[in-house]
């Protein structure tokens, strides 16, 4: 089993180095069916909320070469096989941290209780934010809620066209052109014939 904590501790500064905010560190099963692990990192640009490839990719041989260093000095950070995966959140963004609580605010969430609270496990609803360690759900079930965070097994942002509308794109330079490359398309034309 892979200690998450001391992961987090490791990778945090790496990722702040760059000048990314860490959103999540956790171990789930790989997706190749080989039986071995994914250690997946998900960490933001502060200024865009978001991480573009080649940020990704730079935080990816970052974390690499200290767990490299790490394990060259003797230190087992993760038993087995395993792949890393470095991602920006996405929209649907899980929620991990206090400040996501506040700053998502007003969108809808789903949130998943370690057990049954209150006589529900899974609440979803508009997103209230957090106070006192305890997060503010309007859940169309269970009415206005508060779910103590320390609770939580996981939380994140349900796609909606608020949602959607809200999160700026990086970069939309070029999405409203499209251009034909007409002497390739000519010559493939005549290659077919």
């Amino acid at each position: 089993m892979s200690d998450i904590a001391r992961l987090t501790e490791l990778i945090e500064p790496e990722a702040s180095a760059l000048g990314f905010d860490l959103v999540r560190v956790k171990m789930m099963p790989s997706e190749a069916g080989d039986g071995g692990e994914a250690l997946q990192i998900m960490a933001e640009d502060p200024a865009t909320g978001q991480l573009v490839i080649e940020q990704c990719a730079e935080l990816s041989r970052r974390i690499s070469e200290m767990m490299e260093e790490r394990e060259e000095a003797g230190e087992m950070l993760i038993e087995g096989a395993y792949h890393l995966e470095v991602s920006s959140p996405g929209i649907d963004r899980p929620l991990t941290r206090q400040k996501d609580f506040t700053n998502w605010a007003g969108h809808i969430a789903r949130v998943v209780m370690k057990k049954t609270f209150d006589g529900q496990r899974i609440y979803k609803g508009d997103l209230g934010g957090i106070a006192d360690g305890m997060i503010l759900i309007n859940d169309p079930k269970a009415g206005d809620v508060t779910l103590p965070r320390d609770q939580v097994h996981a939380a994140k942002l349900v796609l909606s066209d608020a949602l959607i509308a809200a999160t700026k794109p990086i970069d939309t330079t070029g999405a409203d052109e499209v251009s034909e490359d007409t002497e390739n398309s000519e010559s493939k034309e005549k290659a077919d014939n």
